[in-house]
């Protein structure tokens, strides 16, 4: 049986609870890049409130590096400088990886901007900036080709395994995953009964896919992280490939992001959305991923039965 990976959040737990969608197709994602250890245990406590039997994912926050401690979003403008302390990202020594001229893909790529200067003295790093818009707290900051150099697990990381353990959720997942060497650091921290499912965000995990693979049964294929990382244009071509190879290892495959979109702020998928859905769960996948369609989503619902009613139609035809 296929599975659905549903994100819970403001929009499906606390305005729709689980009781109105659930089935045991479900897997209860909560993303642990969003709130305190607290509020994240409150999540546990409340999905378990609702459905007692939930088979829950704690989804690692990873090395991804964000802006942290913004009281008010930076106001930013094409071709305009602003600042950013070394205190104001969730990785206080990002500045030691940068150099002049570096790009920097911001929330989602949807900014972008060079580094201008790093001022040691003052703590600040300067950036041009070549989008228009509102840099909010907590919002991605990717640079291509520094990934590498940067640990593996943060404290928020090693603190959430261990929420993890002490409420013995059915999954975590691992952010940012680079080689083999990554998922044994985490299997040493997390309880035997938790099944790890490597996420494949970073072009690393793609070149080192095969030792990957040898060391767990699930992965998942972000294919949002992953295009900041290797170019928009290349995703169809790595999914493909990734998702041939994991099928020929007999591992179970995640796919995530933007499948119904459109389904955050409308009642009823496009048929594009549709039309892709169903040949993506017809293709030997265990199952897909929402993400802000449901936890931020106005119709989280309809979004599960929805693919709810995809699997059914492949199941029976097949039958």
């Amino acid at each position: 049986m296929k599975k659905i990976i549903a994100t819970v959040g403001p929009s499906l737990l606390k305005t729709v609870s689980l009781n109105q969608v659930h089935n045991n197709r479900n897997i209860y994602r909560i993303n642990g890049a969003h709130g305190t250890i607290d509020d994240i245990e409150e999540y546990i406590l409340a999905i378990k409130d609702q459905v007692p039997e939930a088979v829950i994912l704690m989804d690692l926050p990873g090395n991804k590096v964000r802006t942290a401690n913004l009281s008010v979003p930076i106001q930013i403008s094409k071709g305009k400088v602003f600042e950013l302390g070394f205190d104001q990202t969730n990785y206080s020594q990002f500045y030691s990886h940068l150099k002049i001229g570096d790009i920097v893909w911001a929330n989602d790529s949807i900014f972008e901007f060079t580094v201008e200067s790093i001022d040691i003295d003052r703590q600040v790093i300067s950036f041009l900036s070549k989008s228009t818009g509102d840099l909010q707290n907590n919002k991605g900051m990717h640079v291509r080709g520094i990934h590498e150099k940067i640990p593996f697990l943060f404290k928020k990381d090693i603190a959430l395994i261990e929420l993890a353990n002490k409420h013995q959720l059915g999954f975590i997942g691992l952010s940012f995953v680079r080689s083999r060497a990554d998922i044994c650091e985490a299997k040493r921290l997390i309880d035997d009964c938790i099944q790890i499912i490597s996420k494949v965000e970073t072009k690393s995990a793609v070149d080192n896919l095969g030792e990957i693979l040898e060391e767990v049964e699930f992965i998942l294929i972000d294919r949002g992280d992953l295009s900041t990382e290797i170019g928009i244009e290349k995703i169809p071509a790595y999914q493909q490939f990734i998702v041939n190879k994991a099928l020929f290892c007999n591992k179970k495959v995640f796919l995530a992001t933007q499948f119904l979109k459109s389904m955050e702020l409308n009642p009823i998928p496009t048929i594009p959305e549709v039309i892709d859905l169903y040949n993506t769960l017809s293709s030997g996948i265990y199952g897909v991923q929402m993400s802000e369609e449901t936890a931020i989503g106005q119709y989280p619902k309809e979004c599960l039965n929805i693919i709810v009613k995809l699997m059914d139609e492949i199941d029976s035809y097949r039958a």
